[in-house]
């Protein structure tokens, strides 16, 4: 059995059914103490938590980390074709649940500013990315031909 100093137990032997209010006093919150003493002792006469079986970290060559892309950097980058022209920019990068890799870029085409465009969705593998990550390129795109494949919304 664990004591703590403060403990105090109600000197009813029932409970009161009344509801607190929603702003306590002073006096309501030290009369209901009790109750966090009573939570906290549970929860400490549980024991400590244990190690989940099955869980293994592996190292990391920080090396190669360095040299990937980050997706937060990529987002909002325009897409260019090879001829040089603004085709569109990039919404999102999906990555197949089953796979566990990269596989698709959401690209938002036409509008301006964000607004009147619509997203279609490219193989993530088709862009061409340069080693800073600033420069990305849709070879043999063009903004026409994006405006004309299917309109992409995210599930709701």
């Amino acid at each position: 059995m664990v004591a703590f100093a403060g403990f105090q137990t109600p000197s009813q032997s029932h409970v009161d059914a009344t509801p607190l209010p929603q702003s306590p006093t002073p006096a309501a919150r030290g009369s209901s103490g009790w109750m966090i003493w009573t939570a906290l002792a549970v929860a400490l006469a549980a024991g400590p938590a244990l190690p989940q079986a099955g869980v293994q970290l592996v190292k990391v060559d920080l090396s190669v980390v360095a040299k990937g892309y980050r997706i937060s950097k990529l987002v909002g980058t325009t897409v260019i074709n090879d001829k040089n022209e603004k085709i569109g920019t990039i919404d999102d990068v999906v990555a197949d649940k089953d796979k566990k890799q990269l596989s698709f870029a959401v690209l938002q085409v036409g509008g301006f500013l964000g607004l009147g465009g619509h997203l279609v969705v490219v193989p993530y593998d088709s862009l061409v990315i340069d080693e800073a990550g600033q420069k990305i390129t849709l070879p043999g795109a063009s903004k026409d031909e994006l405006k004309k494949l299917s309109a992409f919304n995210y599930p709701a």
